[in-house]
């Protein structure tokens, strides 16, 4: 059996299990929590209201992403911002091609060093414009932008209580409160 197949057993055999395989390890994390969720639907209001719509992007929760570090590799960020047309890309296997992407966000949970190196690092070889971690482990917001040669090379930390000014690549006017990225608050 090969990893797309074994990554394909385990989505079946674990449906309340996130799959994915990051440079060739396939891992499986159970969904989160509800703060997690929480987090996630805010963002959801954030971006309408910012008028993401108008702008021609989507913002999606789940979307599957193909990753240039493997043949096989795919990741499902927690949330996306996207064009409109995404979907006029060939997907493989419910996963789209890393150019429609403009920002993913991760929001951590008990794997969260996944989600602070070998993503960035995935992310970053796909050249995803923008990448926000909403680090509950650390209590910060992470922005990474200018990807090149495989890692992004500017990495800015936010604390509680700041907001995140997202870069103009992502294509709608945002600054994102720290506390609303790490509680939903």
């Amino acid at each position: 059996m090969n990893i797309a197949a074994a990554a394909d057993r385990l989505t079946r055999d674990l449906p309340c299990h996130r799959v994915e395989i990051l440079q060739g390890r396939l891992t499986a994390t159970p969904h989160d929590d509800g703060t997690h969720a929480l987090i996630l639907t805010r963002l959801t209001e954030a971006f309408h209201a910012a008028g993401a719509r108008a702008a021609g992007l989507s913002h999606l929760q789940g979307l599957g992403l193909w990753l240039p570090s493997g043949p096989e590799d795919y990741a499902v960020p927690d949330f996306s911002v996207v064009e409109q047309t995404f979907m006029e890309s060939e997907p493989r296997e419910h996963c789209y091609a890393p150019a429609a992407f403009r920002m993913v966000l991760e929001v951590t949970g008990d794997h969260w060093s996944d989600d602070l190196d070998i993503k960035a690092a995935c992310y970053a070889q796909a050249g995803i414009p923008v990448y926000l971690v909403a680090d509950r482990h650390h209590g910060e917001a992470v922005l990474h932008t200018e990807p090149r040669g495989g890692t992004y090379r500017s990495r800015e930390p936010y604390k509680r209580d700041g907001s995140v000014p997202l870069p103009e690549s992502v294509g709608v006017t945002l600054d994102l409160p720290v506390d609303l990225l790490l509680d939903g608050e």
